[in-house]
């Protein structure tokens, strides 16, 4: 069976006796043709089902008014929250979004960039995987001048923007709250040391130590995937330890609610035993009892700030230049989590 023809606008400029200019200049929205005559036209490509060649456009333009995004996970609010701000500029310019997640492997993110690169994206937006090593599957873009800005989880490249919050100063704020709190056994749970993100947060960690004078202890670093599920094999691994430690900071506040409900049901009261610090502000942070303290993450002014560099980028109103990395404001948020003991 055939498939239907596709309507066209000379179809829609011969049904109305009109010229295929005026047609094709309404469809635009061009200000020449009236708005009568524009209704006119739209209501009958809606009737008869016409649909813009959008393709045919873009070969003239070599443009397709598309961006690729490549995130680690979908399932995660910081993350939907970034996304929530590229759509919100992304469609206010005329872009579309294909969005794709690499689901913390690099030999996905691999395939995502291939596939993206097939697509024709006009620019790219990354948040890097866990183990990504290496920016050669980066390359193609970059060789054909597609700009890259990576966020969040970022390498530097000469040809890349970096967009990103001081996750080293965040960690510090973090640890340095929980010393002036009376805490000296902190542990910090974090994820593989390769992101810029997690090497970032562990030395502001340590720094803060340092500059108090509290003995860093390896033990006392644990790493796993950051997942509630992880956070409750934390808690068992915390309440081994001797003697038992007086704060958890933690590098993201899925995992730090995890750890937090694993050691309330082992019976250690939470913040009188363990204080806790966790990282992003996810709703989650103010749903479990106490309260999570937290670092406020602005996702949704990173995905506003990286998409609407790109697209300067792209209309040339803007250059990418080497080392070119923006800072965005971070900020502790303290609630009942990490409240000093009561005499």
């Amino acid at each position: 069976m055939s498939s239907p023809k596709e309507v066209t606008i000379y179809d829609l400029a011969r049904k109305l006796n009109i010229s295929i200019a005026t047609v094709s200049r309404a469809l635009k929205d061009d200000p020449v043709v009236s708005k009568k005559t524009k209704k006119r036209i739209a209501d009958l490509a809606k009737e008869m089902g016409y649909r813009s060649n959008h393709f045919a456009r873009n070969l003239r333009t070599q443009r397709t008014n598309t961006l690729g995004v490549i995130i680690p996970r979908i399932n995660s609010h910081f993350m939907s929250a970034v996304i929530a701000g590229m759509e919100n500029v992304a469609t206010s310019e005329g872009y579309n979004l294909i969005i794709s997640q690499s689901s913390e492997s690099v030999d996905k993110e691999k395939a995502n960039t291939v596939t993206l690169f097939n697509s024709r994206v006009d620019g790219l937006l990354v948040s890097l995987a866990y183990d990504t090593d290496s920016l050669a599957h980066f390359e193609p873009f970059l060789k054909k001048k597609i700009p890259v800005i990576f966020f969040d989880r970022t390498a530097d490249h000469p040809s890349s923007i970096c967009i990103q919050i001081n996750n080293q100063r965040a960690a510090y704020e973090a640890t340095t709250h929980l010393i002036s709190q009376g805490r000296r056994r902190i542990v910090h749970i974090t994820a593989p040391p390769k992101r810029n993100v997690y090497i970032d947060r562990l030395q502001g960690y340590k720094q803060a130590l340092a500059d108090q004078r509290i003995a860093f202890r390896e033990d006392y670093v644990i790493v796993g995937n950051l997942s509630q599920e992880a956070g409750a094999e934390a808690a068992n691994h915390i309440r081994q330890l001797k003697p038992l430690p007086d704060a958890v900071f933690v590098a993201n506040d899925n995992c730090a609610v995890g750890c937090m409900i694993a050691l309330k049901g082992l019976g250690v009261r939470i913040p009188e035993d363990i204080a806790f610090v966790g990282f992003n502000n996810d709703p989650v942070s103010t749903v479990v009892e106490p309260n999570l303290t937290t670092i406020n993450n602005p996702g949704y002014e990173m995905g506003q700030v990286a998409t609407r560099n790109l697209i300067d980028h792209l209309n040339g109103a803007a250059s990418i230049q080497a080392t070119n990395t923006i800072i965005l404001r971070s900020e502790l948020i303290v609630r009942e989590s990490s409240s000093k003991p009561k005499p």
